[in-house]
């Protein structure tokens, strides 16, 4: 059953896939959840997909005695899921998110090309952040094919779970999934600065030690990408800050200014033609902006990032705008993804 509905899923280039009892199986494709048949799954069904998921995983079920799980299966052929299994009123729940072995052609995801350019960095952090399902772990996962293309060097992922499977191109890429081959990021990340990288790849930075130690990584020569569920780059920076006990923050301010390479931060919104189109604002941390994230001054980047096209730093309201005068989104929706509705107001009666 459950290896049908993943072929299906692929066929009709969902995005997830959504199996809860009492619901039919639904797929998202273009940004709309829809319906794949008339009657809903039975508890029995589910737990048997369940079961069948685990199977596939090589994955013990008692891993979901806390009431939900996550992992990753893949079907030969078809593609890599993505899976989060949970309990929601006494009967099991699964989300699916569908990742193809291939990346697509990166000219149809609209990633900017100053974007991929940061695969050109050779050392530092660089943070690629938004809400969840806006394409943060695409826009990574490119950045790293680009240097998987470009150089001869390790490069080494921390996922969890992993979601695209890179091939060895010029560089080495070695790939751990957390919970199946290190029991957390902590563990992995320090064993990581003995396993020769070049570039690591963490999937999310969730908490102080995991923070700690990748922005150590970056100050001893390593390029360190990693993803927050922040929206804009200033408020990426406080996270990263206010993370730290009080008495620390000041020295994480310096250590952050020295670091930090550059801060793209995404949006997917529905477009006028049914599409899923992109949104970036793309910060680089330049002199200016280390001198604001050490003195404490994070809320002026915003006018930092405006003014310093030349730079190749856009914000968020002018990738809006490039949207909606190509014609790819509408004003309403312009508007509700801004960060300052009255100059988009001005703006738009233009």
């Amino acid at each position: 059953m459950i290896e049908d509905i993943l072929r299906q899923a692929v066929e009709k280039e969902a995005s997830d896939i959504f199996l809860v009892v009492g619901q039919p199986v639904s797929f998202k494709i273009e940004g709309v959840i829809t319906k794949q048949r008339e009657e809903g799954l039975r508890a029995e069904q589910m737990e048997e997909v369940v079961n069948q998921l685990y199977l596939m995983a090589n994955r013990n079920k008692d891993n979901c005695r806390n009431g939900d799980d996550d992992f990753s299966v893949s079907l030969p052929q078809v593609g890599r899921f993505r899976v989060n299994i949970f309990m929601q009123r006494g009967s099991w729940s699964a989300i699916l998110r569908v990742v193809t072995f291939d990346l697509p052609d990166v000219e149809k995801m609209e990633i900017p090309a100053s974007v991929l350019q940061l695969s050109q960095k050779k050392k530092g952090l660089i943070l690629v952040t938004g809400p969840a399902g806006s394409g943060k772990s695409t826009t990574l996962a490119y950045i790293i094919d680009q240097i998987n293309q470009q150089r001869n060097c390790h490069i080494l992922t921390l996922e969890d779970p992993i979601e695209f499977l890179h091939k060895h191109k010029k560089s080495i890429v070695s790939q751990r999934e957390i919970g199946i081959d290190s029991k957390d990021y902590h563990r992995a990340l320090k064993a990581a600065l003995r396993e020769a990288p070049d570039v690591i790849l963490i999937g999310e930075m969730r908490d102080l030690e995991t923070i700690e130690i990748a922005m150590t990584a970056a100050e001893t020569g390593h390029l360190v990408l990693s993803s927050l569920h922040t929206i804009g780059a200033s408020n990426t920076i406080d996270r990263v800050i206010d993370v730290f006990p009080p008495q620390q923050q000041q020295q994480i301010r310096l250590q952050l200014a020295m670091v930090l390479q550059s801060v793209v931060s995404q949006q997917l919104l529905l477009g006028k033609d049914g599409k899923m189109h992109p949104a970036f604002e793309i910060m680089h941390a330049n002199k200016a902006i280390q001198t604001l994230i050490r003195d404490g001054k994070v809320h002026q980047i915003n006018s930092q990032i405006a003014t310093a096209g030349d730079l190749g730093m856009v914000s968020m309201d002018k990738s809006l705008l490039e949207l909606y005068r190509k014609n790819s989104i509408d004003s309403l929706t312009v508007l509700a993804s801004c960060v300052n509705k009255d100059m988009m107001e001005r703006e738009l009666k233009k």
